[in-house]
């Protein structure tokens, strides 16, 4: 390899000029009739524009998805991928096209290969859109997306949906990228109404443990508190929040972080339960005025108040959460199975009731998930 250390390129990039300048051509030459699409979404850092020079450490590089029609995807994928194999250059902008064979006992992670000889173990992925949602949510994208599917898909997994890019587009992926882009509105609702619901769980809970001298015990409520505002500020930006990784990075990119970002690092830093409450205060006065500028409800109050005659600042104590759920029901267009879902206890999507990574991550946890919702 001519290059060890090259320069490094944002992966969304690198890969458009993998595909237009060393992909393309091969295609143009064995496959000029073949329609397909080109992109890169789903898994990795650089699909969702986070990617760093660390990135390129593991699983990342040239690569690329080519989307076929199901029965196309039968009648070339072997054949494509022999082309590719034999004819890609070694090397491209630096870095190697061929990788090392998935490791099975490393989550399938695959590296950079600097080999000279041999062929090109190349990462253009070749499947159906039909398979790649089969395989990445647990979805058959062949039929209509109700609202048990929303609420069982993890959302950090619909961010990498929606991220990415498309470099071609033969066969109307975009179309079909383009119904994961958000929730519908009466499920945001909901969501909105368990998000706030959580806070309302652990809003006085922060105090009452440092109030018994539970410092440690403090610092975690208070730390969850902080993850769930800003889940909520993900949620009224009508965002998907991405995984733990990037969760900070993508909320630095919201409208209200300037205001609160300096805020929660003083909560996270704080080392007694009154300077926390004293932080979380103006925090939660926030995102009061965030949600009544939404004006899905009637507006609510922007201060906090004493919990119960105790000496703890909350915002909501159950009044944001019901709210919204009154909203829904009052709602003509609102899905029936979301109306039932408001009168039982706000579990929310898979991604606020659970923070586990292997039922987010495997997609064959989904159905089991589905079945949450349909009592």
């Amino acid at each position: 390899m001519s290059n060890s250390n090259p320069q490094f390129i944002p992966g969304l990039v690198l890969c458009e000029s993998f595909y237009k300048e060393a992909v393309v051509p091969i295609l143009s030459k064995h496959f000029p009739d073949l329609r397909y699409a080109a992109a890169l979404v789903g898994s990795g850092s650089e699909v969702l524009g986070f990617d760093t020079e660390m990135s390129s450490d593991h699983h990342w590089g040239p690569r690329l998805m080519m989307f076929l029609k199901p029965d196309d995807v039968s009648t070339f994928k072997t054949e494509i991928a022999q082309k590719l194999s034999n004819q890609l250059p070694r090397e491209f902008r630096g870095y190697p096209t061929s990788f090392t064979a998935a490791k099975a006992d490393d989550l399938g992670v695959q590296l950079l290969d600097r080999s000279d000889s041999g062929p090109i173990n190349h990462r253009v992925e070749i499947m159906s859109a039909e398979q790649f949602f089969q395989d990445y949510l647990g979805f058959d994208i062949t039929v209509d997306l109700v609202a048990i599917d929303w609420l069982s898909f993890p959302g950090q997994k619909l961010r990498s949906i929606a991220s990415g890019k498309i470099y071609c587009d033969g066969i109307e992926l975009e179309k079909t990228l383009h119904r994961f882009s958000y929730y519908p509105e009466d499920v945001w609702f909901y969501l909105l109404a368990c998000g706030w619901a959580r806070i309302e769980q652990e809003e006085h809970l922060m105090g009452r443990a440092g109030f018994v001298g539970d410092e440690v015990g403090s610092a975690i409520i208070a730390a969850r508190l902080v993850r769930d505002l800003m889940n909520l500020c993900f949620l009224m930006e009508r965002r998907y929040a991405p995984y733990p990784k990037w969760f900070g990075t993508a909320f630095q990119q919201l409208e209200p972080a300037s205001a609160l970002e300096p805020i929660f690092r003083s909560i996270l830093s704080a080392t007694s339960w009154q300077e926390r409450q004293g932080y979380l205060t103006p925090a939660y006065e926030i995102v009061a005025r965030r949600h009544n500028q939404l004006g899905i409800t009637d507006p609510l109050p922007e201060q906090v108040q004493e919990f119960h005659g105790r000496p703890f600042s909350v915002i909501s104590m159950g009044a944001f959460s019901k709210a919204i759920c009154n909203k829904i029901l009052q709602s003509k267009e609102a899905d029936p199975h979301i109306k039932k879902l408001v009168g039982k206890p706000l579990i929310g999507s898979v991604e606020q009731f659970s923070d586990c990574t292997d039922l987010l991550a495997d997609s064959t946890w989904r159905s089991g998930i589905r079945s949450l919702y349909s009592g």
